[in-house]
């Protein structure tokens, strides 16, 4: 994963009205397994990845990078929330020089439909426009993933382009901290 840029990381755990955004723990090992393995979780993502090899490759504390924020109800991990950059060599970019933040989230499927997706991913926006002012975000997600594209645009994505990768159409938008005038 690419480093974010100057930045504190972690910050100071992130509270909205009904979660924590926060860097992982040891405690958080089961439920990253559970998000990978999942096959309805990563239905548009390439689908599951053996829970053996997850227990075996797994460290201890995963997702304890610079970028990868734990979502956390009532003291359970639900999901994840991610700013990376994105990497230059695939499609879809707004920056002439590439290395966008892209934000991506994985919920567990019993924290779906309840608006924790909007509520995390909105908070690590808020988080990413006072760490780096002005500097656009993007998001990828396939055409067919219709609540992902939903969330997008709930969130403020515009869309942008739309693209064949990794054998679907996938639908790309950008998001800013800065007002649009006019």
């Amino acid at each position: 994963m690419a480093e974010l840029g100057p930045v504190v990381w972690p910050p100071a755990p992130l509270r909205t009205g009904r979660l924590v955004l926060r860097e992982s723990s040891g405690r958080d090992r089961a439920a990253f397994i559970d998000l990978f393995a999942s096959s309805e979780v990563r239905t548009y993502l390439g689908g599951p990845r053996p829970r053996a090899v997850l227990e075996n490759e797994l460290p201890e504390v995963p997702g304890r990078t610079p970028g990868v924020f734990v979502a956390e109800h009532d003291g359970s991990m639900i999901g994840i929330v991610t700013l990376d950059r994105r990497d230059a060599e695939r499609p879809g970019h707004v920056c002439p020089d590439a290395g966008e933040a892209e934000l991506s989230y994985m919920l567990l499927p019993q924290a779906w439909g309840r608006g924790y997706a909007f509520e995390a991913c909105s908070a690590a926006l808020g988080w990413f426009a006072d760490a780096f002012p002005g500097e656009p975000v993007v998001l990828c997600t396939q055409v067919a993933n219709d609540r992902s594209v939903s969330l997008a645009v709930k969130l403020g994505f515009t869309a942008v382009e739309r693209f064949e990768e990794f054998g679907a159409e996938q639908w790309f938008g950008v998001w800013s901290s800065v007002p649009r005038s006019g």
